[in-house]
């Protein structure tokens, strides 16, 4: 399976250099790349933002989770989650692969397990709107991860997105539950659910100031140990590779105010996120 993973990801990186060089080489002179001005950065900034836009996203999200348990110990999750639009932008796809490092919680230092965890698949169907953007279609997660990593079921449920962009703001929350339906009958069931709120301030020449805290809730634990809600935020700036290849850069900080006896206290992200319009592969 790993060895599987890191083939199809090599795949998907050769394809995507090799598209991006020749659509480079062909809209030399698209206004989208080369007008480097304000508002050429913003409109990309504010594309960023928006997991409804009609662009290719290749996001790197680092997420350190710290101070689990009596020794302090840290998780750490390395989500490589490319974002595709197809026909047009109605129908936006995102698969999470989370690379996940756990250490041995029962000591001061030591690892427990790393590698991959279960992959999730989510499609959201984007249909013509005014005002409001939406999505919405199935969440699936596969059991990749393992005993360790994973929770060895298959689950899927429903998952929704809505936002809204007045002036230089993007607010917007994405909801998903995913519900066990196969698998490993020695496992515990699945059933929980993810918020995920996102505000964005663009400040202009591709800085903005954001806030993005996923709020998770586990239904088949008891009601003290249920929720993880985190407090925080942080911000970021787009900036151009080359002066062509657009790449978003952003940090933020969370403190979880609700968590479980054994949870994370702070959680620390960090992302590069690179972009392709889809115009840049119309060519000239």
């Amino acid at each position: 399976m790993k060895k599987l993973l890191l083939l199809s990801l090599s795949i998907i990186l050769g394809i995507f250099s090799v598209n991006a060089q020749e659509s480079l080489e062909h809209i030399e002179h698209d206004s989208t790349l080369q007008e480097l001005g304000n508002e050429s950065m913003e409109d990309l900034s504010a594309a960023a933002a928006n997991p409804l836009a009609n662009l290719m996203s290749f996001p790197f999200q680092n997420n350190l989770n710290m101070n689990y348990g009596e020794h302090n110990r840290n998780t750490n999750i390395l989500n490589i989650q490319p974002v595709v639009p197809l026909f047009g932008g109605k129908l936006i796809t995102r698969t999470i692969f989370p690379i996940v490092r756990i250490p041995d919680f029962s000591n001061e230092s030591g690892k427990l397990s790393s590698g991959l965890a279960d992959i999730v698949f989510t499609a959201f169907y984007v249909p013509k709107s005014k005002g409001v953007m939406v999505g919405f279609g199935p969440v699936i997660e596969l059991p990749t991860g393992g005993s360790i990593r994973g929770s060895q079921k298959w689950s899927a449920g429903p998952s929704f997105v809505a936002l809204v962009t007045p002036g230089d703001w993007t607010i917007g929350a994405l909801i998903n539950n995913a519900w066990s339906f196969a698998g490993n009958s020695d496992r515990d069931d699945v059933n929980h659910m993810m918020i995920n709120i996102f505000a964005v301030r663009q400040l202009g020449k591709g800085w903005y100031v954001n806030s993005a805290p996923i709020i998770t809730a586990d239904w088949t634990a008891d009601s003290d140990n249920r929720w993880i809600v985190p407090v925080g935020g942080g911000g970021g700036k787009m900036v151009m590779l080359g002066g062509k290849l657009p790449l978003n850069l952003q940090s933020q900080l969370y403190y979880n105010v609700v968590r479980p006896d054994f949870g994370p206290e702070w959680q620390w992200r960090v992302q590069a996120q690179f972009l392709l319009p889809m115009n840049m592969f119309s060519k000239k």
